[in-house]
């Protein structure tokens, strides 16, 4: 057995153990999530209602709840419905809350749901070594797509208990398909003739490009070197349509443009190549430089969205579960779809690809004449044109609105808390309220992501902050009268707390997806929406204002996706042993927020608790 460190969903490292057994471990027996007792999840509510109403209102709610528990009533009556629920189904909230959060959700996937991953610079600024690099990169896809097919994915542990690996099957050949109600995810690998080709785009231009010899074997990095050398040829900038443009309008639009779009039998046949493609491969051009300053927040945003309509937007299928980005800069991420897939299986994935780039490749490609890789061709006609226009207008507008601060704070990582038997996630949300409540003289709900994968079928929890000690503790931090050493006692107590929290999530004992459980549970019976969601409570803390995720890897990554909330903030993180890569973004149109501010704001409070754990003086 060996350790290796894994991140329990995108909110703190465990250790875990892999086995090295080569064995199939996607069905392994984890056991079936828990509905949290009742009383116990309505506890919790209340506490987490504390640090952001005034009693009086606090004190309506507590009624309310009271009702809602009483012995035979609505929410008993409820409880008992997701009980037996989870007696008779894999997961009793995943996919309910999959189907409520993504699919029923109208939003344009850019910005406000698909996360980008960006990746350290690769050391190269020309297209002949872009094309290289993404050779090696779609080799290290598939020689971890070969490792999911024959079982050699390790299994994955956390906290000595196994994890479930359903997740991984589903990462290559899968598509959210638009609705004009609701969307839906096609797994095409599934199918008896699984897909060999994956979808190149540059230049707004698509390509089918299979992947494997006609004996099945996968083709060499040379082979895939010389088939993109062939893309490349055929895809000189035109005054082509970027149809993938299409992909981030808002969902409804672009359900009745897509069913439009597929009325041609040529239009059809290019959508479905893309959509059972193993995954794309966007081969970019330049990111836009201003300044050496601002080049990390234009990566990460050219990686989110492609930045514009004039840069790369057009060279993304935003439903496709799996997009890498290379550009001819050296710039290089992902951008994955989330109804599919969760961070923890993306991160692993990375380690991979990085692992497998370090590694030279003496293999030479065979002598075998490959097939032209085959253009994806569209018939536009006046209303399919009208809909790429509208959709450029919309996702300009959304781009300028998107405000992105990627920074790189040095001066500490994780190793400090570390030190002081505290733990580096909770650290850094107590820090994120405090750095919010000296901008906002408020503090706010947040939303931080806990892994459900200790069960079958698990995908995400809440962590909510702030807590009553987080609360005490910033009003106390800025007040002359309160000494160190009562700080320090009640910075340890606000971390205590959220770690706290933290372990009740993993252990499926959260509070947010029992809660939506038992609202969407009261629709599924036709009864109306109890009055404890229809209660101003409900609504004030399930407006997150600070949506914020750890990046789960062992590299200098960044994540980056936008806030829930116009006047929210979105705020990933990536700590490292010594130093802390962020991302804060906001939204230009809300005179509030301000993710610059907040950047200034945050590293000035992350060295002023380095100063109140160490004091110079």
């Amino acid at each position: 057995m060996i350790l290796r460190k894994i991140q329990a969903g995108t909110c703190r490292s465990w250790l875990f153990r892999v086995s090295l057994k080569q064995e199939p471990c996607f069905f392994s027996s984890v056991p079936s999530q828990p509905v949290p007792p009742l009383a116990q999840t309505l506890q919790n509510y209340l506490r987490a209602l504390e640090p952001l109403l005034p009693p009086e209102e606090l004190n309506h709610t507590r009624r309310m709840v009271h009702e809602f528990s009483r012995p035979g009533g609505l929410g008993a009556q409820l409880q008992e419905g997701l009980e037996r629920r989870a007696r008779h189904t894999k997961n009793w909230i995943s996919d309910r809350w999959v189907q409520w959060a993504f699919l029923e959700s109208r939003q344009p996937l850019p910005v406000h749901s698909n996360p980008a991953i960006s990746l350290p610079r690769r050391d190269y600024n020309d297209w002949r070594s872009q094309l290289v690099f993404a050779s090696k990169l779609i080799a290290a896809v598939l020689d971890f797509k070969a490792k999911i097919n024959t079982g050699q994915i390790p299994m994955e542990y956390m906290r000595g208990k196994p994890l479930c690996m359903e997740l991984y099957p589903l990462l290559f050949s899968s598509c959210r398909i638009p609705g004009p109600k609701h969307d839906s995810i096609a797994h095409y690998g599934r199918s008896r003739r699984s897909p060999t080709h994956i979808t190149v785009v540059r230049n707004y231009q698509f390509f089918q490009l299979e992947v494997y010899n006609s004996d099945g074997s996968q083709l060499t990095e040379g082979q895939i070197h010389s088939q993109l050398m062939r893309i490349r040829s055929q895809s000189w900038k035109t005054d082509k349509e970027p149809m993938g443009i299409l992909t981030s309008e808002h969902r409804h639009t672009w359900g009745e443009a897509y069913n439009r779009l597929l009325r041609d039998k040529l239009n059809k046949e290019s959508v479905r190549l893309i959509e059972t493609g193993l995954f794309s491969l966007c081969l970019d051009s330049p990111v836009m430089r201003i300044s050496d300053e601002k080049y990390a927040s234009r990566k990460a945003a050219q990686i989110l969205h492609g930045g514009g309509t004039f840069s790369n937007s057009g060279n993304r299928w935003f439903d496709k579960t799996l997009q890498f980005v290379v550009g001819e800069d050296g710039s290089w991420g992902l951008l994955y779809e989330a109804a599919t897939i969760e961070g923890p299986p993306i991160a692993t994935l990375l380690h991979h690809i990085l692992q497998y780039c370090d590694n030279p490749n003496p293999q030479r490609a065979p002598l075998i004449p490959l097939p032209m890789p085959k253009k994806l061709y569209f018939n536009i006609d006046r209303e399919i044109k009208r809909d790429i226009e509208l959709a450029k207008q919309n996702l300009d507008i959304l781009i300028n609105d998107l405000d992105v601060n990627v920074f790189n704070f040095k001066r500490f990582g994780k190793d400090l808390p570390k030190k002081y038997n505290m733990s580096p996630n909770s650290f850094i949300q107590v820090a994120l309220q405090l750095a919010y409540y000296k901008v906002h003289n408020e503090v706010c709900p947040a939303c931080d992501i806990a892994s459900q994968r200790m069960f079958r079928g698990g995908r995400t929890e809440y962590i909510r902050s702030p807590t009553s000690q987080t609360l005490m503790f910033i009003l106390a931090f800025d007040d002359p009268s309160v000494s160190r050493e009562a700080k320090l006692q009640l910075f340890r107590e606000a971390v205590d707390a959220y770690t706290a929290l933290t372990d009740l999530a993993l252990n499926g004992h959260g509070i947010d997806r029992h809660l939506l459980g038992l609202k969407l549970q009261a629709i599924e019976e036709g009864m109306s929406i109890p009055k404890i969601f229809m209660d101003t409570a409900y609504g004030l803390a399930t407006h997150w204002k600070l949506r914020t995720g750890q990046v789960p890897a062992n590299t200098d990554s960044v994540m980056c996706f936008g806030p829930l909330v116009p006047d929210g903030y979105a705020i990933c993180y990536n700590p490292q042993a010594d130093h802390v890569h962020f991302s804060i973004t906001a939204f230009n149109c809300c005179e509030e927020t301000n993710a610059e501010t907040l950047a200034h704001t945050l590293k000035d409070t992350l060295c002023q608790l380095q100063e109140l754990l160490q004091p110079t003086v």
